[in-house]
This record gives C-alpha cells, structure tokens and sequence, in this order.
C-alpha cells in the first residue's frame, strides 16, 4: 500500500505538463524563484514547508520518490547508489557553479534541452542521477 502522495503524483502528473521538482534546502531561493515564474516549473521547495526543511537525505529522496518529482540538489552526496540506489530513484540532477548566476544558466539550459520538449517524460531522469556542471552541455533526456 502506498502513500496518498504516492497514489496522487499520476493525476498531478495529467493536471499540468509543468516539470514538477522537488528542491531541497540547499538550493538558493532565487532560483526556486526562476524555477517558477521564468521556466514555469512546479516547485515544491523545502525551506517552505516546516516538516521538511530539517528532513534528512534520505527523506528527501523518498519524498521525492513518493511525490513524483524530479529532485534538485547542489548536494554531491546523492552520488552515493548504496544510499540512494536507482531503484528507487525519483531522477535526481545535482548542480554545480561556482556562483548563483551561473546555476541560473545551468537551469535555463536544462529547461530547454529537457523540460521544454513537447513530449518529454514527467521524470526524465528516473532512475538515476545526473551531474549538472557549469561550462557542459545539460544532459538529454
């Protein structure tokens, strides 16, 4: 038996055609901003719920998991398959710059190599984790 958030994530999934992320506490709130009003992404941020924001990794990757959101960290751990092994993997996109306008492109670039496209996945990257590196091409789909 699965959870409400499990058995609701299909019918969020119908209801828009937004990425739906899920983006933990370590990714600045300027680009939970860009995230939503430029990309128009569905972003369930952390820092804004109380129950989450303290949740460890591991919460994180199940909730994500559960929620059938894409997670979007600048956190290198979630490399680590023994802790979060790709079975259960939600599709998670680890970024890394050297400053904040630099993540923005990062994003931007996502958006329109993965997100952007017509008939894209809902999880793109399900079952694995991407690296996300300024100064490389974003990842297909």
């Amino acid at each position: 038996m699965g959870t409400l958030a499990s058995a609701l994530g299909p019918v969020a999934r119908d209801l828009t055609r937004a990425p739906r992320v899920y983006v933990d506490a370590n990714m600045p709130a300027g680009l939970v901003d860009l995230m939503r009003h430029e990309l128009g992404w569905d972003a369930l941020f952390v820092i804004e719920h109380d129950d989450l924001r303290r949740a460890s990794d591991q919460e994180h990757f199940r909730r994500a998991f559960d929620y059938a959101r894409t997670l979007m960290t600048l956190d290198h751990d979630y490399f680590d398959s023994q802790r979060f092994p790709d079975f259960q993997n939600p599709g998670v996109v680890v970024c890394t710059a050297p400053d904040e306008r630099r993540l923005a492109g990062l994003l931007r670039e996502l958006h329109q190599s993965t997100f952007a496209i017509t008939d894209a996945p809902a999880q793109p990257f399900k079952g694995r984790t991407v690296a996300l590196v300024s100064g490389e091409p974003a990842p297909r789909a």
